[in-house]
């Protein structure tokens, strides 16, 4: 058998699967979104942004927002890890920081939903230590329970990568900042940060694309409008079967993600270029 042949059959299963669970329905779904009664229409679009356009802007403030807090906290448990002076405390955060990564999101959902309501675990605490009144306990199960939910679930992600760039980087530069007196927040700002910056921009584009394809997260801490695009998908085939709509914000969410990507790979190919 020729080699080229053999190497297509090697890769055709893999290659098979990409097709028909990935790029058929990618394509089908772009179809729908513009086929109106058999038509070709950007009917469906308009009814998008008619009907969602507030949870659309709601969806991409929630994600970014928490893209900013998971890239803060996963370069405050990176840079510990990489520069705590406290071996046991370095220990215990690498032992406890991970926990999240093998949770399902569903299940995220469900504890926070128990944690944050206004008789949740967290304001039953704070009350019986004095410091609240059950009067004054509310409930977080709306967009700042959504943003806690998915910080707490990626930020381990990011870190995990984060602190592995850390430790391969050149120790030397650390320190000889050190001898000259440098603090560890200066080292880390100067020092570390710059040379895992790419790392860290890859752990956050991979979070911002899988928080944008959650819909179990919205559905049990903010049922309420304004909610995330995936709910009104979900609520848009559920209700009215109209997957015309739900196709439709689908193909904007991809585009957000896209432009995300787009920002990444501009960056990669700026740095291959020097």
């Amino acid at each position: 058998m020729p080699p080229r042949m053999l190497g297509f059959l090697l890769v055709a299963p893999a290659l098979a699967i990409v097709v028909f669970l990935f790029i058929v329905p990618l394509a089908s779904s772009i179809t729908g979104a513009f086929d109106v009664g058999g038509a070709f229409s950007f009917g469906n679009f308009t009814k998008a942004f008619a009907l969602y356009s507030g949870d659309m802007l709601f969806t991409l403030a929630i994600v970014t927002l928490s893209s900013a807090l998971i890239g803060l906290f996963s370069i405050m448990i990176g840079g510990y890890l990489t520069l705590g002076s406290n071996p046991r405390a370095v220990a215990v955060l690498r032992w406890v920081y991970r926990w999240p990564l093998f949770i399902p999101f569903i299940v995220v959902g469900q504890i926070l939903r128990t944690f944050l309501a206004k008789n949740g675990l967290m304001n039953n605490i704070f009350i019986e230590l004095g410091l609240m009144t059950p009067l004054s306990a509310m409930s977080f199960l709306d967009w700042r329970g959504i943003v806690i939910a998915f910080v707490w679930k990626q930020t381990p992600f990011v870190a995990l990568l984060l602190s592995g760039a850390m430790a391969s980087i050149d120790h030397s530069t650390i320190e000889a900042a050190r001898n000259l007196g440098a603090r560890r927040l200066r080292i880390l700002i100067e020092i570390v940060l710059p040379q895992v910056r790419t790392t860290l921009l890859v752990g956050l584009i991979l979070s911002f694309v899988t928080m944008m394809s959650v819909l179990s997260v919205p559905l049990m801490i903010n049922a309420q409008s304004p909610t995330m695009i995936t709910a009104n998908m979900a609520f848009r085939i559920n209700a009215y079967r109209d997957y015309g709509v739900a196709n439709a914000l689908g193909l904007i969410s991809l585009l957000m993600t896209s432009v995300v990507a787009w920002i990444y790979l501009r960056q990669t190919m700026r740095e291959h270029s020097r």
